[in-house]
């Protein structure tokens, strides 16, 4: 690609979709680094730290780690129980899920199997903060039966899932390439990017084993067998295939290729099931959830002449939330979160994927630290 080629420059929304125009500006801003061919804004975007987060960048020759963000691996991950809806314990379950902030009692260097030993591993297991959480849930509709059983989820069966990531891995991995190259992307045929690419390859596995780590401590305080249904990144790079020269950024973006995404909506509302439907246009990517819509630091603010703490552990929709952070209860209260079924309807429109159900949540742990 010509350097003085402008990149191309995407939001997929519909007139319902409501973006924030900073998000928008840390879109565009990002699309002119060098050998950027296309960034790419989904209907959940919104502003980060310099550069936007709901969005896939497609670069040429270039890897940019703070495009990829600090929770590399970050994901989410479906399992089903054997739990049945109409014999739900909500409260009673509720109470009995412990501290999943401790640190895990479990075989540490077991469950990580092959994957090298790091300072972070005592982390293994836990929730982290932010929007991270552990969802036990319904399922509440079902628009296709066939691709609902070819996954392997029952209706009848409750299901869990994980919001989780790779924790202080991620996060020293970013912080040691600002350390020695500020924002600067890395050639990719050299030797910073290949050692960059080896520990980001790393921290993906192990959020992948920390969502299951978290997975199986949820499911044994409630007494639960699991079976695991899909786990899907959203923060990540890799090369294109086809084309190893141009590496595709995710940051807060779900991959359209690797079979099955659920799409979260807050703590207060549905999320949704789908069959992605890649489009290069689209950057073989859909939303990773709904969205913030208004900041960390002005949530509470907005917010707690309204509603008490107490108001906010019961959701609309009949859910408990286990959230003993208060300052957390208040940024994650579901109306600092864009609509799902808007961010849902964009996606269908621009045909980027079909519904194969929707999810009620039941149960949403985020920590029970005081």
């Amino acid at each position: 690609m010509d350097q003085d080629t402008p990149a191309t420059v995407r939001v997929v929304a519909s007139a319902r979709t409501w973006i924030e125009g900073d998000a928008v500006q840390q879109l565009e801003a990002t699309a002119r680094l060098p050998g950027m061919r296309a960034a790419i804004g989904m209907p959940d975007l919104h502003p980060g730290k310099g550069s936007p987060i709901g969005a896939a960048f497609l670069c040429e020759g270039q890897l940019y780690p703070h495009l990829v963000g600090n929770d590399i691996g970050c994901g989410m991950g479906l399992w089903r129980t054997d739990l049945l809806r109409r014999k739900q314990k909500r409260d009673r379950w509720a109470d009995r899920l412990e501290d999943l902030d401790a640190a895990w009692d479990g075989d540490i260097a077991a469950a990580l199997g092959g994957l090298a030993a790091s300072e972070h591993d005592g982390s293994l297991g836990t929730i982290g903060g932010g929007n991270h959480f552990a969802e036990l849930q319904a399922v509440e509709r079902v628009d296709d039966a066939a691709a609902l059983a070819a996954l392997g989820l029952v209706p009848e069966q409750l299901c869990l899932l994980v919001h989780s990531g790779s924790r202080g891995l991620g996060e020293s991995i970013l912080r040691a390439h600002v350390d020695a190259f500020a924002a600067a992307g890395l050639k990719d045929d050299g030797p910073a990017a290949a050692e960059y690419m080896a520990r980001h390859d790393h921290a993906v596995a192990w959020a992948r084993v920390n969502r299951a780590v978290i997975a199986g401590r949820f499911a044994a305080a409630i007494g639960a067998e699991l079976v695991g249904l899909l786990d899907v990144c959203h923060n990540s790079v890799e090369a294109l295939p086809g084309t190893p020269c141009c590496w595709l950024h995710r940051k807060g973006a779900a991959p359209s290729t690797q079979g099955p995404v659920v799409i979260p909506g807050s703590r207060g509302s549905f999320s949704y099931l789908v069959e992605p439907l890649p489009r290069d246009d689209a950057g073989l990517s859909l939303a990773h959830g709904a969205g913030r819509k208004w900041k960390r630091g002005d949530t509470k603010a907005r917010l707690k002449d309204r509603y008490r703490p107490a108001d906010l552990v019961q959701t609309a929709l009949g859910s408990r939330v286990i959230c003993e952070d208060r300052e957390l209860l208040y940024e994650e209260a579901p109306e600092a979160y864009k609509d799902i079924d808007s961010v849902i309807a964009a996606l269908l429109e621009a045909g980027l994927c079909r519904v194969i159900a929707v999810l009620r949540p039941v149960i949403t742990y985020k920590t029970r630290r005081r």
